[in-house]
């Protein structure tokens, strides 16, 4: 069994979803090096055609009869017509045919894989949409300009009809699908752990895919909970560019876009997020600067790790801010067979225990327990 080196403990205590199909590995890899635990919960997978008749028998036209404008959609979808062209012997073929055509990128990972195969993107949408492209292009003249447009998994976003109507010979490549998730029932289980505090964050590298994690939110009741842990900083919900992040947007949930809009620099944005200059929400104590992490909290800069029911209690009266809540109020906050006013107590002694701070949750007599948060004058 090989051990993963850390590069350093800046996610130690983060449980974190990665609802992705493309590259889930190496981005789940590059942030367990960074100490978080993660788990991969894809909604859709990345339904590829190297084998597609019709793929083949586009890229053969394309070959006899080269397009002027080469418009890429998605850097996977067009580093699988690379591949999809090499594995039918089509490779040489392509690139020769390609090598006089305009290049149009759809963002900067379209671009990356432009040039990753050899080719130079004449122009790229900085708002990585279909309706920028549509703009530009429109405001060329189209009257018989061939173009060859690659599309991504979700479909053609109206382009071919849109560019077709002002005298262009389109010709459409759809070199991926998107299919049904390889397990509804993780999809499921990571919907309801990050409304009921059990994920620290969760990760989107697709609209599609996003799309279709917040659906299984809705059918699970837990939408309403993952807004208002969103909402409050608890859950950070991080998209790799602005295209990504519209369905998130569009259900109301506080989201965080990658800077530069690459898989790359989703790590970053997580590490930076719960790092000590970051976003994520954190309190003055009487024993000093917390923030809470699913599987414990951070204290003055050092993670210290809790049980599931210490964690979820010390998360209620971290909600609180410095509130009373009875054991009452508290109760719901363990696991269900651990759901009395006994549990509480016996819960609040092990957090006190494990923090080495006794005074961190304060006693209230007859009323319940706080937490020691200074108050600002």
């Amino acid at each position: 069994m090989t051990t993963r080196k850390l590069l350093d403990a800046a996610l130690a205590g983060c449980t974190i979803v990665v609802a992705a199909d493309r590259r889930a590995g190496d981005l789940a890899s590059a942030l367990e090096r960074h100490g978080a635990q993660v788990y991969r919960a894809p909604a859709l997978t990345i339904v590829p055609s190297p084998d597609d008749e019709e793929l083949q028998r586009r890229t053969r036209e394309l070959i006899d009869s080269p397009p002027d404008i080469v418009l890429v959609t998605t850097g996977v979808g067009f580093r699988g017509w690379m591949e999809a062209a090499d594995e039918n012997d089509l490779s040489g073929s392509l690139h020769d045919a390609l090598c006089a055509s305009q290049f149009i990128a759809r963002g900067p990972k379209a671009r990356g894989a432009i040039q990753q195969a050899g080719f130079t993107a004449d122009w790229v949408a900085e708002s990585e949409t279909a309706a920028e492209v549509g703009e530009y292009l429109l405001s060329t003249r189209l009257d018989d300009k061939r173009i060859a447009i690659q599309h991504h998994g979700a479909g053609a976003d109206d382009l071919d009809h849109l560019l077709a109507e002002r005298g262009a010979d389109v010709v459409s490549l759809t070199v991926y699908r998107w299919g049904p998730p390889p397990d509804q029932d993780i999809v499921k289980r990571s919907v309801a752990q990050a409304a009921c505090g059990e994920v620290d964050a969760v990760v989107f590298t697709s609209a599609p895919g996003a799309s279709e994690w917040l659906k299984a939110a809705h059918d699970g009741d837990s939408l309403d909970k993952i807004r208002s842990r969103a909402a409050s900083g608890r859950l950070l919900l991080a998209a790799v560019g602005p295209i990504t992040a519209k369905p998130l947007q569009r259900a109301r949930l506080r989201t965080t876009i990658a800077e530069r809009g690459r898989l790359g620099s989703l790590v970053p944005t997580v590490t930076g997020y719960f790092g000590a200059s970051g976003d994520v929400p954190t309190l003055r104590t009487e024993a000093g600067d917390i923030s809470l992490r699913s599987g414990g909290v951070v204290l003055n800069g050092a993670f210290i790790p809790l049980s599931r029911a210490g964690a979820s209690l010390l998360g209620a009266l971290f909600d609180a801010n410095g509130r009373v809540l009875s054991r009452d109020e508290l109760a719901p906050a363990l696991p269900r067979a651990g759901q009395n006013s006994h549990a509480v107590e016996v819960a609040v002694a092990r957090v006190r225990e494990a923090l080495g701070h006794a005074d961190i949750v304060k006693t209230v007599v007859k009323r319940g327990y706080r937490l020691a948060v200074e108050v600002e004058e």
